[in-house]
């Protein structure tokens, strides 16, 4: 009889130290994991230094090396496509320490690992899950996005017209060695190797995926995990400002967003570190800037939010500020390129916005400062009550991935 559960599970990941995205995914699935008595390795690029992980017993196994940006400009480019020292440590723990229960389950490579790490776990593909937290299996830039003309990708990706298209952030050059590192990723994630699945975190991220190639069976959709800022309901309707979370760069659509509300006059709070800090600290003094908090703090920093803006420029594939304001009661404003758009305006939770038009941005900020205040409270009970929809819970979520794991391995 094939079992069900696995006597164990690699997770194989940039970093050991979350500040959102991928890295905070991977951590909670290994917390989640130990709850439920399964034995955990963690398989990192960094130095693995992380107090939580050695307090559940986790066996931690890093390559102690630095983030491609930390790098010398060559050594980044070529560690980018080919680490030879990732995966090397990977081909070395399939060889000593597979079994036949082992799931390995990849989050983010794009960092530290490079593509290269798929070759080693190829013996192990049809025990192998890749989770899509961006599009970087897919398209070369990540994101499926046009940046210097701000508007989203609708090329093949690797076909003529995405080849010849300058796209990326900073230049063709850039654009040019994204490619290669896509095509790195080709062969080492040959998709006729048997890989278990590719999660996706909407499920409107399955066109950007077989765009590419990807077979639809093998993409299985699982909504990230949401747990509110406030278990209590936020009095949205007894406030006048507006909040951003998330990190402070301008794909993440902050600069738009300070403007339209300095024109608006909306207080803005903006929860989040990055580059941009500085600028926009002296650009808009009147802006409350928060810094980075975690999750438990966030919500300290709401009191005076109307509402919640999300106006990433790029087709976010989940965006997890959104569920966690609106299960806190707050109402969002949602970009609309981003793929939790559609589910937003249509549970009438809050409303999208095109963030590259600036008479769009303001007439959304006005749209909630000037509803009258019993409409603002309607919509905040609506969303604590209904939206749970928007994700999973924690506690299903791991549920979930242990549902998937059990099926690969009875495959």
């Amino acid at each position: 009889m094939k079992q069900n559960t696995p006597t164990r599970v690699v997770v194989i990941n940039d970093t050991s130290t979350a500040r959102g995205g991928a890295t905070e995914l991977a951590l909670m699935s290994v917390r989640l994991l130990r709850a439920r008595a399964v034995p955990v390795t963690y398989i990192c690029g960094d130095s693995g230094l992380n107090d939580d992980l050695t307090t559940l017993g986790v066996t931690v196994i890093a390559a102690n090396q630095k983030p491609l940006l930390e790098r010398a400009t060559l050594d980044a480019m070529k560690s980018g496509i080919h680490n030879p020292g990732t995966c090397a440590l990977i081909a070395r723990y399939v060889r000593d320490h597979d079994s036949p229960g082992t799931i390995y389950h990849v989050h983010g490579w794009s960092q530290i690992l490079s593509p290269s790490i798929f070759a080693p776990l190829v013996p192990v593909a049809a025990r192998t899950i890749i989770h899509a937290h961006d599009m970087f299996l897919a398209c070369p830039n990540g994101a499926y996005m046009d940046y210097p003309r701000n508007r989203i990708c609708a090329h093949k990706p690797l076909g003529l017209a995405c080849l010849t298209t300058q796209c990326d952030k900073r230049s063709y050059a850039q654009k040019l060695w994204r490619v290669t590192r896509q095509l790195a990723l080709h062969r080492s994630f040959d998709q006729k190797h048997p890989w278990a699945a590719i999660i996706t975190l909407h499920p409107q991220m399955q066109p950007f995926l077989t765009r590419a190639g990807y077979a639809p069976a093998r993409i299985h959709t699982l909504r990230n995990p949401a747990s509110p800022f406030s278990a209590t309901r936020i009095r949205a309707e007894n406030a006048a400002g507006i909040a951003f979370v998330g990190r402070l760069e301008r794909d993440k659509g902050v600069l738009n967003l300070a403007a339209a509300a300095a024109r608006c006059a909306m207080p803005l709070t903006l929860i989040g570190d990055g580059p941009l800090r500085a600028q926009l600290s002296e650009q808009y003094p009147e802006a409350t800037m928060a810094g980075w908090q975690d999750h438990d703090n966030i919500r300290h920093h709401l009191t005076n939010a109307r509402a919640l803006v999300m106006p990433t420029h790029h087709p976010e594939p989940f965006g997890l500020v959104t569920p966690e304001a609106v299960q806190s009661g707050l109402p969002v404003i949602v970009a609309e390129t981003a793929l939790i758009a559609q589910d937003v305006a249509s549970n009438g939770f809050g409303r999208d916005v095109d963030v590259f038009d600036p008479t769009a941005m303001e007439r959304a900020l006005m749209w909630i400062r000037d509803m009258p205040d019993d409409a603002v409270k309607k919509i905040s009970i609506h969303c604590h009550a209904a939206g749970q929809q928007l994700s999973t819970t924690p506690t299903g979520w791991g549920d979930d991935l242990l549902a998937l794991y059990g099926q690969t391995l009875r495959a």
